[in-house]
């Protein structure tokens, strides 16, 4: 009997996770949505990997330097494990959008990089995974990897119209995300 292979649900950060603040520069902005880590511990507890996808193109920008941003994200562990949850790991591309002479990279969302990153690392079947995300840009990146996008109707609501890719549902936020995900599972 095959061994089945491993499934994820990927997370924007910023108006998923924690609150959209147009750039968190620094650990005092970071706020971590209601709902947030009770998601996160629901996922993990049935067996998801739980993985954050993000462009974080402050740092290409020189708003803050990747050390923040890694002391952000060592926040944003500790106060979603004080709750109770775990992320399995945090991607994130530094780089600007394309455009006025800079090149679009791999791991820039709707791009699959990150995503892609964590389906070797765990071995994942991406049409077994989920995408919840806040914008069009997210929704297109799950598109585009295989993944069935889930939009919140926290942070952008998928009202930045960037992308033309439809969500499979559309939720309140992420803990009404986590209850769709594990009524699929069960069906």
């Amino acid at each position: 009997m095959a061994e089945s292979r491993a499934r994820a649900v990927f997370l924007d950060r910023d108006g998923v996770l924690v609150e959209d603040v147009d750039y968190v520069r620094s650990v005092r902005q970071l706020a971590v949505l209601p709902g947030a880590a009770e998601a996160v511990r629901r996922l993990r507890k049935a067996g998801l990997k739980v993985v954050v996808i993000s462009n974080q193109s402050g740092v290409g920008r020189g708003y803050f330097s990747r050390r923040t941003l890694q002391r952000i994200h060592a926040e944003l562990k500790a106060r979603l494990a004080r709750a109770g949850a775990r992320l399995d790991a945090i991607h994130y591309c530094p780089h600007l959008p394309p455009g006025k002479g800079v090149k679009a990279c791999g791991c820039r969302k709707p791009e699959t990089g990150l995503v892609m990153k964590a389906a070797r690392r765990w071995d994942l079947e991406l049409s077994e995974c989920f995408f919840v995300g806040d914008s069009t840009a997210d929704l297109q990146a799950a598109r585009n990897a295989g993944c069935s996008p889930i939009l919140v109707k926290t942070g952008k609501g998928g009202r930045d119209g960037r992308y033309k890719a439809k969500p499979d549902v559309a939720c309140k936020d992420i803990l009404g995300a986590a209850e769709w995900i594990l009524k699929e599972l069960r069906k």
